[in-house]
């Protein structure tokens, strides 16, 4: 049975939800997300409705594969609802010589130790903002999969160097520093 699934999703004040085009549609204060439906998997789940909640339930009980997508899809719904009332958020850093971050228009600039700056476009839906040190900077939006998606491809322009203890970081992240060379 799934803990995930098994309660329903309420839906927060000035939160709405309906069916469209084989998909979910949560709209609230922040913007609205789509959710989709499973319906290449044989529809393995029943979505339903009812006043302020969502109910999941799986077709087949005894399904392995249903009663996976049961959970999946009902914290995808909750994670929905979550992202347009509050949003989400990843603060990370940087840390080295010469390191640091800034935007300019929709381009995130990164000089992390490389020959050349490093330019990536922030993906429609989000923002980034730079904290109180040019090596401090918070990925903020309402999809939880794209601000972790965004996140992770920054992270890994520069991961942790577990024997310098420089590259880029996610706040609360920590690394074991490894001994070096011993002569």
């Amino acid at each position: 049975m799934s803990r995930a699934g098994k309660y329903p999703v309420s839906l927060k004040d000035g939160v709405t939800a309906a069916f469209v085009d084989g998909a979910i549609v949560i709209k609230g204060p922040k913007g609205e997300l789509k959710v989709p439906v499973d319906t290449k998997n044989a529809g393995l789940v029943d979505v339903k409705i009812e006043g302020a909640q969502v109910v999941v339930t799986p077709k087949d009980d005894k399904d392995k594969t249903s009663r996976a997508m049961w959970g999946t899809m009902t914290r995808n719904i909750r994670s929905a609802v979550e992202g347009v009332t509050t949003g989400f958020a990843k603060e990370m850093y940087m840390k080295g010589v010469g390191y640091k971050a800034s935007v300019s228009g929709n381009k995130l600039v990164l000089v992390a130790g490389y020959s050349h700056d490093v330019i990536m476009e922030i993906p429609a839906g989000l923002t980034v903002e730079m904290g109180g040190a040019p090596t401090e900077f918070t990925i903020k939006g309402i999809d939880k999969c794209l601000v972790g998606l965004f996140a992770d491809k920054i992270h890994k322009v520069r991961k942790a160097d577990p024997y310098k203890g420089k590259g880029i970081f996610y706040k609360g992240e920590t690394i074991r520093h490894k001994e070096g060379k011993k002569k």
